[in-house]
C-alpha cells in the first residue's frame, strides 16, 4: 500500500466490498436493513459499529467506503460523518465535555464555532477560554484542572495565523488533555494533523474535498483511543448523511490533489501581485514570511490554497463597495473550497466581536480571497477594475 497521498486519494475507499467490481462504489440508500435470519440479525447486533449493515443512521455501504478512505487519509482509527462541518466541530466537542469542564479555544476559530462556544457551551456549564493563535508555550498558564479540550484552528480563519501546533499538544498530552484541530484550510492531506499530535481533525468536508460548493459535509478523524466515544456519542446524537452526499465526498476525493496544485499555484500568483500592489499594505499567507506562524507552515505543512487575505492601507466602507460590487469573476459569498474565486471584506471594527484577546493590530479593510481554477490574468485584471473603481471612491472624498 503506497503512503503517498497522491496515490491514496486514487485508492482509499475502493476495497472490493465496497465498489463491487466497479471503479466507483455504487450509491446504496436504506433506511430499513432486514436479515434473513435470527443469527444475522445477531450478528449485525454485534458488529453494527464496525461497518456492517445494521440501520441506516449507521450507514451504507457508501458511508463504509467514505469513512475508510478518510481514515487512512488521515491517518485514524475512524471518521464519523456529519451533514456540515459546524455539526463536526460541535459534536467533536460535546463528545468530550460535561457541565463543569473547561475548554480552551483558538480565538482565530472559525465564527459559528466562537458562537456555539458562547452560547450552547455556556448554556451546559462548559467554560471556555479563549488564547492567542500565537501562544506557543504560554498556553500552559491558561490550562486549569479541569480543562478537557485544547481546539486549535490553524491557519485561523480570515487572519490566517499558522499555529505550533506540535508545541500546544506536547504540553495538553502532559495534562490529559485532548487535541482537537479544524483542519479544513489543509483538506486534510496538506497538514497530516494526527502525526503533529492531533487526536481529533475535524473538517468542514464542504470546501476543498467536495470542491464544487454543492454539498454540505463534515468530518472527525479520530486516533484509537478516542474513537469509540466520538462514533457512538455521535451516533446517539443523531448525526448521519445521505449516502448521496457520501458519495460526492468520496470523489471529489480523486480530483483534491490535482486542485489544491491548482489553486495554490493561482493564488500565490495573484498573492506576489498584490504584495506590490500601492493599494495593498499587507498579504496575509501563510506562504509568505510576514504571515504570523510563517516558520510552522514552512516547518509542517506539505503546501497550500486558494484561500488568503490581504489588507487595504485604509477602511472606507464606501470604497470597499464599489471594489466589490463591480466585480466580474469574483462573487461574494460565504464558504470556500469550490472551484470559483469568491471575496469578501471585513472593516476593521468587525473584528471587536470575531476576536477577544488577539485583535489584529491593522486599521484598514481586510479582504478574504478564494483563489478558484479561472485563469490567473483574469482574477488579477478583475481586481485591478476594482482597485480602480476603489480609488475613484477614495479620490471623490477631497
Amino acid at each position: 500500500m503506497s503512503h503517498n497521498k497522491k496515490t491514496q486519494l486514487i485508492t482509499a475507499g475502493r476495497d472490493k466490498k465496497w465498489t463491487q467490481g466497479s471503479v466507483n462504489p455504487p450509491v446504496q440508500r436504506a433506511s430499513t436493513i432486514v436479515f434473513d435470519t435470527v443469527a444475522d440479525k445477531h450478528h449485525a447486533t454485534v458488529n453494527r459499529a464496525n461497518k456492517t449493515l445494521f440501520y441506516g443512521r449507521r450507514g451504507t455501504t457508501t458511508h463504509f467506503a467514505f469513512q475508510e478512505a478518510m481514515s487512512e487519509l488521515e491517518d485514524g482509527a475512524g471518521c464519523a460523518l456529519y451533514p456540515c462541518g459546524a455539526a463536526a466541530i460541535s459534536n467533536a466537542i460535546l463528545a468530550f465535555v460535561q457541565s463543569g469542564d473547561h475548554l480552551l479555544m483558538v480565538d482565530t476559530c472559525y465564527e459559528p464555532t466562537r458562537d456555539f462556544c458562547n452560547t450552547i457551551l455556556k448554556k451546559f456549564g462548559v467554560e471556555t477560554t479563549y488564547y492567542d493563535p500565537m501562544i506557543g508555550e504560554g498556553i500552559s498558564a491558561l490550562i486549569q484542572p479541569n480543562t478537557k479540550i485544547l481546539f486549535t484552528e490553524s491557519p485561523g480563519s480570515i487572519t490566517m495565523e499558522v499555529q505550533d501546533i506540535p508545541t500546544l499538544a506536547r504540553i495538553a498530552h502532559q495534562h490529559n488533555i485532548i487535541v482537537m484541530m479544524d483542519n479544513t484550510w489543509a483538506a486534510g492531506i496538506q497538514f497530516a494533523a494526527l502525526q503533529h499530535g492531533v487526536d481529533i481533525s475535524i473538517q468542514a468536508a464542504t470546501k476543498y474535498i467536495v470542491g464544487h460548493s454543492d454539498v454540505m459535509l463534515g468530518t472527525a478523524v479520530a486516533k484509537a483511543e478516542y474513537w469509540d466515544q466520538l462514533r457512538e456519542n455521535s451516533y446517539l446524537m443523531g448525526q448521519c448523511i445521505s449516502p448521496d452526499d457520501a458519495y460526492l465526498g468520496l470523489r471529489g476525493l480523486r480530483t483534491l490533489a490535482v486542485r489544491l496544485q491548482q489553486h495554490q499555484q493561482n493564488a500565490l500568483a495573484v498573492a506576489n501581485w498584490l504584495a506590490t500592489h500601492p493599494l495593498v499594505d499587507e498579504v496575509r499567507h501563510p506562504a509568505f514570511a510576514s504571515c504570523p506562524g510563517h516558520e510552522f507552515f514552512q516547518r509542517d505543512f506539505t503546501g497550500g490554497n486558494g484561500l488568503f487575505s490581504f489588507v487595504l492601507k485604509t477602511s472606507y466602507p464606501r470604497a470597499t463597495t464599489a471594489l466589490l460590487d463591480g466585480m466580474q469573476h469574483f462573487s461574494m459569498g460565504y464558504s470556500w473550497g469550490g472551484f470559483e474565486s469568491l471575496i469578501l471584506a471585513n472593516e476593521p471594527k468587525s473584528f471587536t466581536q470575531l476576536r477577544s484577546v488577539s485583535r489584529p493590530n491593522f486599521d484598514g479593510t481586510l479582504i478574504r480571497l478564494h483563489i478558484g481554477l479561472e485563469a490567473v490574468e483574469d482574477l488579477i485584471a478583475d481586481l485591478e477594475q476594482g482597485f480602480a473603481r476603489y480609488q475613484t471612491v477614495l479620490d471623490s472624498r477631497c
